[in-house]
């Protein structure tokens, strides 16, 4: 096989392994949350809730660490997304240039550089997908900060002196859905991160991105899944019980 033909089989594969391994988590995310650290997050987070609401003890403090991590972590991709985006205008794609020389010699030296992997149309794919990563992660932090700035107000409502609704434990169901879609697309947005890392390394070839996709996922499941069962069984019959 040659070494061009690689980016048509190991990419895709490394692809599949990533896109494979987050269908896997997602399926036990929605069906054994218990086994899964999202899951058991998500789980917590509504009993965190309902105690804030009742106290309302550095609730807002919390929400707004949350938010500033959002914040950084959108202001980062947005960045890198800028600064790819100037990279591929100008000149490591070959728009840039003044001259067909001065093109040639760019996209030689990134040929060099990408172990003879690096013709226009390569590059300008290899760095577009970076960029889709970045440009997703901004997206949901986005997203996250929007979340996360509703619950900093519904979880100070004095639910207690309102009379018209008939049961409080609706509005804290919603407050903590809230809370946790926030955080589930701040995971996203880190997600995006983490696959941003295969691809930047598809820079310097197909293999590199083939093994940091299978290393990446070896990673993020002992990052995901949790052997600690303890008190989880009780936790979750308690929650399917609240609703």
């Amino acid at each position: 096989m040659e070494k061009d033909d690689l980016d048509f089989v190991l990419v895709p594969l490394g692809l599949f392994v990533m896109a494979g391994y987050h269908a896997w988590l997602l399926y036990q995310i929605r069906h054994n949350p218990a086994r899964t650290v999202v899951g058991m997050n998500a789980i917590n987070r509504r009993f965190w809730v309902a105690s804030m609401m009742e106290t309302g003890v550095l609730a807002v403090q919390t929400l707004r660490n949350n938010i500033m991590a959002s914040t950084l972590l959108a202001s980062t991709a947005i960045m890198l997304s800028s600064m790819i985006a100037v990279l591929m205008t100008g000149g490591v794609t070959g728009h840039g240039g003044n001259t067909s020389s001065s093109t040639t010699t760019t996209n030689h030296h990134w040929s060099g550089i990408t172990f003879g992997e690096g013709t226009k149309l390569r590059m300008t794919l290899k760095f577009f997908s970076i960029t889709i990563c970045f440009l997703v992660a901004f997206l949901m932090n986005v997203q996250s900060i929007r979340y996360f700035s509703h619950a900093s107000m519904l979880i100070n409502v004095p639910y207690k002196k309102i009379t018209n609704f008939t049961s409080h434990h609706l509005t804290t169901a919603y407050v903590a859905a809230t809370v946790n879609f926030g955080s589930y697309f701040w995971s996203l947005g880190l997600r995006a991160f983490y696959f941003s890392f295969p691809l930047f390394l598809w820079l310097f070839g197909a293999i590199p991105m083939f093994v940091s996709s299978v290393f990446l996922v070896f990673m993020l499941y002992f990052l995901d899944v949790t052997s600690d069962l303890g008190w989880v069984a009780d936790v979750v019959s308690t929650d399917e019980e609240t609703g």
